[in-house]
């Protein structure tokens, strides 16, 4: 059976920072999704030498290309723009016009016939050298929304920073899912071999006449069933390492070895209350909510705003004539008020939709607070079971092979049958099976706790070291 329990809750804790870029007003369709941290843009080609990973190797790489932290940063890069984009309502705009202009008129055509005028004037020209102010002396919903698109670009390089941690993860995970393949094909190759000693010692006890034709057919049926969770258990390896190389952006044609090997480390106990109020202080994603919800709050002062007066200047200065030399400078300047009169339903269908969305990401800013407690509670609850379980099968591990032993001595002895043998295999291979998984339960688990915690970079200090 392969091991997903723990990646069903890494992808649960991947998944909730990930629903703010849906939630943030004016976000363009590049947000990450929690798909786009499973792949990554390749980069180099494969070489023919096979290449050591190491964990933090591995990390490093995922950081520079998994898909999901360059969305980040283009989402990022997007916000500023807007940002930029609102501003330049506040700020003056100058503009620059050159114009040579040649014009001939035909006044019959025009319906104009004047005795003794000529019918056709022209050609003639002019020369307008211009440049042009408009500036809004007084425009608060400009503001408003200025100081709205400053929180979501606050909030994006937020989430940008969140996305390295959610990438530790995700590698992390992939990393340590190929360690626990690597360790139960190990098993499996060695359960094949006491598998294939114990068919040589029922060939050998039937041709000798000591043992039924029965207890050849049972070892040979143990032994290709093990041979068949070899090949599904190879199989399995090598595709998680595909999974792991699409993740950190190394060419799927590479081969690589990992060099890490996370050991077993107890994990010690820590202080629920401090771990929540560590994880409220540094986690990313709950303050790019805080910024969003800033956003909102600024998106339905500006919809209040509308409702005001707005003071605008335009003006002009330039030079105009018929040719540089024969030219003369003019200008122009106006001041503008502007006032609403009669748009009621259209600023209040505007106010109502701004505070639903202020609703919302209140709503949803109080359930992220809460779902960050429940991550530290989940996390701590999973690394102690993980714990016992890694306790419990261990010592699971080392009787079901004593049992294995007695009975292999038995059917040596001639004392019994191997239907005693060919339980004692399957149990040392469910026992395995349980201890890998248990193993990568607990590290996948500790990995998670840094994350939850906002600090899933300093990984090291929860595994337990290499």
């Amino acid at each position: 059976m392969r091991i997903y329990v723990c990646a069903l809750l890494m992808l649960g804790l991947a998944a909730a920072p990930l629903r703010l870029a849906a939630q943030t007003p004016n976000v363009q369709s590049s947000a990450p999704s929690a798909a786009s941290f499973q792949g990554s843009v390749p980069s180099g080609e494969a070489a023919a030498q096979t290449v050591n990973l190491s964990l933090d190797d591995a990390i490093q790489r995922g950081l520079k290309s998994n898909l999901g932290i360059i969305l980040s940063g283009t989402q990022s890069s997007a916000m500023r723009g807007q940002q930029l984009s609102q501003l330049q309502a506040l700020l003056p705009e100058v503009d620059f016009k050159a114009q040579e202009a040649v014009m001939q008129t035909d006044l019959a055509a025009q319906g104009l016939r004047i005795p003794g005028f000529p019918t056709i004037i022209g050609p003639f020209g002019y020369t307008d050298l211009r440049a042009y102010l408009s500036l809004a002396l007084v425009d608060v919903k400009s503001l408003r929304e200025y100081l709205a698109a400053r929180h979501n670009f606050a909030a994006a390089q937020l989430s940008e920073q969140d996305a390295r941690d959610l990438v530790v993860l995700t590698v992390g995970n992939a990393y340590l899912l190929v360690l626990a393949d690597e360790t139960r094909v190990s098993s499996v190759e060695a359960q094949v071999a006491t598998a294939k000693i114990s068919l040589d010692q029922a060939i050998a006890s039937h041709d000798a006449g000591t043992a039924p034709r029965l207890d050849e057919l049972r070892a040979r049926v143990d032994y290709q069933s093990l041979e068949q969770q070899l090949i599904v258990a190879r199989n399995g390896l090598a595709k998680d390492k595909l999974a792991l190389a699409r993740t950190i952006g190394l060419p799927l044609a590479q081969s690589f070895n990992l060099t890490d090997k996370v050991p077993y480390a107890a994990f010690d106990q820590i202080d629920v209350d401090a771990a929540i109020q560590q994880a409220h202080a540094n986690r990313k994603d709950l303050a790019a909510m805080v910024e969003q919800t800033k956003a909102a709050e600024q998106q339905r002062k500006a919809a209040t705003a509308d409702r005001l007066p707005t003071v605008n200047f335009n003006g002009d200065y330039g030079d105009i004539g018929v040719n540089m030399r024969h030219s003369h400078g003019t200008g122009d300047a106006a001041g503008t008020l502007s006032v609403p009169l009669f748009k009621e339903y259209g600023l209040r269908g505007e106010a109502q939709q701004a505070q639903a969305q202020l609703d919302t990401q209140r709503a949803q800013l109080s359930d992220m607070n809460a779902q960050v407690d429940a991550d530290i509670r989940d996390t701590l609850l999973d690394i102690a079971s993980a714990q016992k379980q890694v306790e419990v099968a261990r010592s699971t591990v080392e009787l079901a092979n004593e049992a294995l032993s007695e009975a292999q001595q038995r059917y040596a002895s001639g004392v019994s049958d191997n239907l005693a043998v060919s339980q004692a295999e399957q149990s040392v291979a469910q026992a395995n099976d349980q201890y890998v998984a248990s193993l990568y339960r607990h590290n996948v688990a500790k990995l998670s706790l840094a994350r939850a915690l906002g600090a899933a970079q300093n990984y090291k200090n929860y595994l337990g070291g290499k």
